[in-house]
């Protein structure tokens, strides 16, 4: 047992960055626009494209279906989904995964700043996994195990984004902001 317990591990990599918060001051909005990078993701066909697109998709759906159910199983809100915090939280993971910017929070202030919604507070979760079957399950168990992730999960926000994306070199990298708006 110890042996394929050994053979899974290096496998299979779950690697999450500390949970990251910040409050906004009062009064405070993010109205700024984008300043962060916007390439889109390369890939050798349309139909790659395409594919990724759609796997991407259904893993930001599946954190999201996981994340509500775990606040709906503690009497907490569900989050809201957000197109434009998705859409910010999509480019951090492309970044990452292109090696842009490094694994990390890097640039959270500038993108929760190119969210035009009024906000109290924000936070953000970042996992980078390889070798699983089920990136978005893997992740969401790192973060429910993790104090600071864990944390913004059961946080006091009411809108939520999600963004996924991989490599050539199948690591897959996410991304979870969350706002309380006003």
């Amino acid at each position: 047992m110890l042996r394929q317990t050994a053979f899974g591990i290096a496998l299979s990599t779950l690697v999450l960055a500390s949970g990251f918060m910040t409050i906004a001051i009062p009064g405070k909005s993010s109205t700024q626009k984008n300043t962060q990078s916007q390439q889109s993701f390369n890939t050798s066909s349309q139909t790659e494209t395409a594919s990724l697109n759609f796997q991407s998709t259904s893993l930001e759906k599946s954190v999201f279906e996981q994340i509500n159910k775990y606040r709906l199983d503690h009497h907490l809100s569900r989050l809201k989904w957000n197109a434009s915090m998705t859409r910010q939280a999509r480019m951090h993971s492309q970044d990452m995964a292109k090696g842009i910017v490094p694994f990390s929070h890097q640039g959270f202030e500038e993108r929760v700043q190119a969210i035009p919604i009024p906000y109290s507070s924000a936070a953000e979760n970042v996992a980078f996994n390889t070798g699983y079957s089920n990136p978005a399950k893997q992740a969401v168990i790192g973060w429910l195990h993790s104090p600071g992730h864990l944390r913004n999960i059961r946080g006091r926000y009411n809108l939520t984004g999600i963004g996924v994306a991989t490599n050539d070199k199948g690591e897959v990298y996410l991304t979870q902001i969350f706002l309380n708006s006003r």
